[in-house]
């Protein structure tokens, strides 16, 4: 019954983490898809480009276009996006955006494939370039009746030409015949010019202590999982022991039965997972309480590691919390 209890508490904390993580919208489907996607080299996503078969896959090379822009700085750029976003409500609502992009694509080696950069839109991983105000500082981009003493924040995105990046995508031929790299399958067209642990920390910003909580009860349930597997297996073990010395008992009353010797009313041979005898129980599957009491020790050890280590982890991020809540 205690294993079933444990397996039980260990699915509920496993389906509560995941739900958790759930509610962090697109950046847990971003990472999710960006970790998950298989790495397959440009040449080969061009070969399944041409074939027509609908894969969803990631390739990583250089940044490179024919028709570059300069920022500011004169860094060449292939893709721009400004916004201007209203804090409303505990959320920060888009009042205004510019897109600026030019054909881009990656390459490695001599491969080349193409980016869809009409469908770059919840895909896009880079360190964003923000700054913070009231509304009133820029009256040109608001919508009539906005508090101009409404918190106001100003973010660009970009990429640059002199970057690398990985894309994860749909490879499909595009309206001129070459290969690209485009949304597809249900899935977002992801570019992301970070390392994959910056690219988690980038969109995980902002949600510090959800993740703490999501974290500590997936810790719970692994935990829980496994002492169920163990007790399943201890009380398989002390059963599996009790049957054989209850048939070799009743083996060894046969052959006296079948002998000359007087009948002698046999003993009882106690079995190892009688929980009934005044001996000590065979470890915790005789006491459930204790069980219990265990399981939730070494449990909240591992809320107080994980939530630890989430701590230290945020710690040494200053990016953490930079984000949208």
């Amino acid at each position: 019954m205690l294993p079933f209890l444990l397996l039980a508490i260990g699915l509920g904390f496993i389906a509560c983490g995941l739900a958790l993580l759930s509610r962090l919208g697109r950046a847990y489907r971003v990472g999710r898809l960006l970790a998950a996607a298989p790495l397959t080299s440009i040449a080969a996503a061009v070969e399944l480009a041409r074939s027509g078969e609908p894969r969803y896959v990631r390739v990583h090379g250089r940044i490179t276009s024919a028709e570059e822009f300069p920022d500011e700085h004169d860094r060449p750029l292939v893709f721009r996006r400004r916004r201007l976003e209203l804090r409303t409500g505990g959320r920060w609502q888009d009042v205004w955006h510019e897109r600026e992009a030019v054909p881009f694509g990656v390459e490695e080696r001599a491969a080349f494939i193409a980016v869809d950069a009409a469908r770059l839109e919840q895909g896009l991983v880079v360190i964003p370039r923000e700054s913070r105000g009231r509304a009133g500082e820029v009256p040109e981009h608001l919508p009539p009746g906005t508090d101009p003493a409404a918190a106001a924040r100003f973010r660009v995105d970009q990429i640059s030409a002199v970057e690398q990046a990985d894309v994860a995508g749909s490879p499909v031929v595009g309206p001129d015949g070459s290969a690209m790299m485009t949304a597809g399958l249900g899935r977002p067209l992801i570019l992301s010019t970070l390392d994959q642990p910056e690219a988690m920390r980038i969109l995980a910003a902002g949600h510090a202590g959800l993740l703490r909580f999501a974290a500590a009860c997936l810790a719970m349930g692994a935990l829980s999982l496994v002492l169920a597997l163990v007790l399943a297996a201890a009380s398989w073990t002390v059963g599996g022991s009790g049957l054989i010395g209850a048939a070799r008992a009743a083996t060894a009353s046969q052959e006296a039965d079948a002998s000359a010797t007087p009948a002698v009313e046999p003993s009882p041979v106690p079995s190892p997972a009688d929980t009934r005898s005044s001996g000590a129980g065979p470890g915790l599957v005789g006491q459930p309480f204790l069980a219990v009491l265990v399981v939730v020790g070494v449990s909240g050890l591992a809320v107080l590691a994980a939530a630890g280590y989430a701590r230290l982890a945020a710690s040494r991020d200053p990016s953490d919390g930079a984000g949208p809540p």
